[in-house]
């Protein structure tokens, strides 16, 4: 395993980050794997050398927050947990979603508990809540800082003069500035390029890309997609571009140059995002410790300066996707 520094938080962390929305209950969506399968994951993670977990409160309804808990109990320390807040956790109570302080005060509550924890690494805003100005938001994660319930603050998915905004609201006010960005970015969405990346790298900012592999679009041939579980049941794959702005020739170019190094073609994707200096940890996810392992090596994996040119070429614009 090869590890980084998170951004700008002198937080030591592997390259790669296991993402845990795999992990919970089938009930929630049909490939989520149940908490036996879930903790052999972690398990096989923490022996490749992997320190990087993210959750969320959302997948499977806090389910996925208990599995990562339960999988580190008595190792917890040398670890780095993070979890997020924003969607809405009870359909009868309009306060458990968003990020107002008392949203995001109970919903932390909830989240320790179901960790196991006192404390998270990061915590995150899984989405920007428009409704709440960003000054109570930025406020209420200063508190949680202060009171120790989390290390840091992260932000997701937004639009860049946002999160620009942000941290200038935190650096106007003197408030835990956000230190990471998990946004959405693979070889076949790359929008962030334009105004987000370099904003994150002038900034300092930790970058957690989600979708690394373009939910398993940059894992087989475009025309083998909906022959898996989750390509036959995942219906936000198709809300994103991938099939746009060039991305079926990309696809085609990521099989090939994994045939020609004898590789699959997800190492091949995510070998890409590694090359790429702004590039933190990806937030990989997996349903098989086979999988799992295959990440593990892309590190190993060097890719040209031509092969990266032979990547990106068929790219063209697409319309802007995931800050929903």
């Amino acid at each position: 395993m090869e590890y980084t520094t998170l951004g700008d938080t002198g937080t030591t962390v592997s390259r790669l980050c296991l993402g845990c929305m795999s992990f919970g209950s089938s009930d929630w969506r049909p490939w989520v794997l149940d908490p036996e399968e879930g903790e052999e994951i972690i398990d096989r993670a923490i022996e490749l050398g992997i320190n990087f977990f993210d959750t969320a409160n959302m997948y499977s309804n806090g389910e996925s927050e208990r599995v990562l808990g339960d999988a580190l109990e008595g190792r917890r320390e040398e670890n780095v947990v993070a979890t997020k807040v924003y969607f809405q956790m009870d359909d009868d109570d309009p306060n458990s979603g968003g990020l107002s302080r008392k949203a995001i005060e109970q919903e932390l509550d909830n989240s320790l508990d179901r960790l196991g924890m006192d404390a998270v690494d990061l915590l995150q805003i899984h989405r920007l809540d428009h409704e709440t100005p960003i000054e109570e938001t930025l406020k209420a994660l200063d508190d949680a800082v202060r009171r120790g319930k989390t290390r840091y603050v992260g932000a997701s998915s937004m639009w860049a003069h946002e999160f620009a905004d942000a941290l200038h609201a935190s650096d106007r006010l003197g408030l835990e500035r956000f230190a990471t960005m998990q946004n959405h970015y693979n070889l076949a969405y790359r929008e962030e390029e334009r105004e987000m990346l370099p904003l994150c790298e002038n900034e300092g900012i930790g970058v957690i890309p989600w979708s690394p592999l373009a939910r398993g679009y940059l894992t087989r041939p475009h025309e083998e997609i909906d022959a898996t579980t989750r390509g036959d049941t995942e219906e936000h794959m198709y809300e994103h571009p991938y099939r746009e702005g060039g991305g079926t020739e990309i696809n085609e170019r990521v099989q090939e140059l994994a045939a020609d190094k004898g590789v699959t073609m997800a190492q091949i994707a995510l070998s890409w995002l590694l090359h790429k200096d702004w590039v933190d940890a990806p937030i990989v996810g997996t349903t098989s410790v086979e999988h799992l392992e295959d990440a593990v090596e892309a590190l190993d994996i060097d890719l040209t300066s031509g092969d990266l040119a032979y990547l990106e070429e068929p790219y063209e614009p697409v319309r802007v996707s995931g800050h929903e």
